[in-house]
């Protein structure tokens, strides 16, 4: 098995990264949640206090001013100032230790990866409503495992998202508020309207099983296509990890279940219609994958009990792999 732990220096920085977006994460929602900006105006000789609702300075009134108001606005502006400071100061150790984690080179994310999964977290709709189902889910991989995965390429020039979402609900936060937050430029490939692209040529590609597809509101967009194998990724249990962005910053990331992951893209490298080019790489990380959750991996067991849960589609991939397991060290 080509597989690396970390050194002790790597695993400590690994937990310090996670605590600091935490904290910093934490922050931002708290400060995200607060009404936008919070103003006296004088109106027919009158004063009135306002909430600013939003960057263009819209306002709705929340009435004259007297002491009640007074004081709810000095105590807005007393936390607002507070959380700032905290924002600040959270932010500059988690840069520290994204520096120190870029340092050690650990397994990182692109930048455009980055910023789409932050935003995501931000609004609460990364775990909730999606989650990572392509390459770049061996690097959580690699941190659930603590180790390098050496056969596995992780290398990819585009970000793959799946939906989970069970229900849809006009409520919560769009997929495309999220990728016009992360970037202004995104816009939907009209030829592939499952994808997206910015102006940099960045692909994200929405999927789905077809059991989640009624979980997007019928405004949202790119709109996935059903594909039947992903629903798959939804069994087991999700990997939740933070990793380092090539920015310099730290996203979270929630991954499908190692052992499913694997199994289909074993399985993804065998279907004919798959592209060739693309066939050698799935069957690699497949098989490495398996083989880190079998050494490096021993809570999300490969025995008797799992293998019975599969269907038999995956049951000849499975069973492959255990004949030709590794050692464990």
């Amino acid at each position: 098995m080509n597989f690396q732990p970390f050194s002790d220096e790597q695993a400590r920085v690994i937990v310090n990264l996670e605590q600091a977006y935490q904290v910093w994460m934490e922050a931002l929602r708290t400060l995200n949640d607060m009404p936008y900006n919070m103003r006296i105006k004088e109106v027919s000789g009158r004063e009135y206090l306002y909430e600013v609702t939003d960057r263009r300075g819209s306002m709705k009134s929340k009435g004259p001013v007297n002491p009640e108001r007074l004081a709810e606005f000095d105590q807005y502006k007393t936390e607002k100032a507070q959380l700032k400071d905290r924002l600040t100061r959270s932010k500059e150790t988690l840069k520290e230790q994204a520096s120190l984690y870029r340092a050690l080179r650990l397994p990182m994310l692109p930048a455009e990866a980055g910023k789409i999964l932050r935003e995501a977290d931000r609004l609460r709709f990364l775990g909730e409503q999606a989650m990572v189902v392509g390459t770049n889910a061996l690097i959580v991989y690699a941190l659930e495992a603590n180790g390098f995965i050496r056969d596995a390429p992780d290398e990819t020039l585009d970000f793959d998202m799946a939906l989970t979402g069970l229900e849809a609900d006009e409520e919560r936060p769009t997929l495309w508020k999220v990728l016009k937050e992360a970037d202004m430029t995104y816009s939907v490939n009209t030829e592939r309207p499952f994808q997206a692209r910015n102006a940099k040529a960045y692909e994200v590609e929405i999927l789905s099983a077809p059991s989640r597809i009624g979980g997007q509101i019928a405004q949202d967009r790119p709109r996935p296509i059903p594909l039947p194998e992903q629903e798959w990724l939804l069994n087991g249990r999700r990997v939740d990890r933070v990793v380092g962005v090539r920015d310099g910053e730290a996203a979270r990331m929630v991954a499908p279940d190692p052992r499913w992951f694997a199994l289909q893209k074993l399985w993804m490298a065998a279907k004919p219609e798959r592209a060739p080019q693309k066939q050698p790489k799935d069957r690699k990380q497949g098989i490495a994958l398996l083989d880190a959750v079998w050494g490096a991996m021993r809570h999300y067991p490969l025995d008797e009990a799992f293998y019975e849960t599969l269907p038999d589609a995956l049951k000849p991939h499975f069973e492959l792999w255990e004949a030709n397991k590794p050692q464990r060290g």
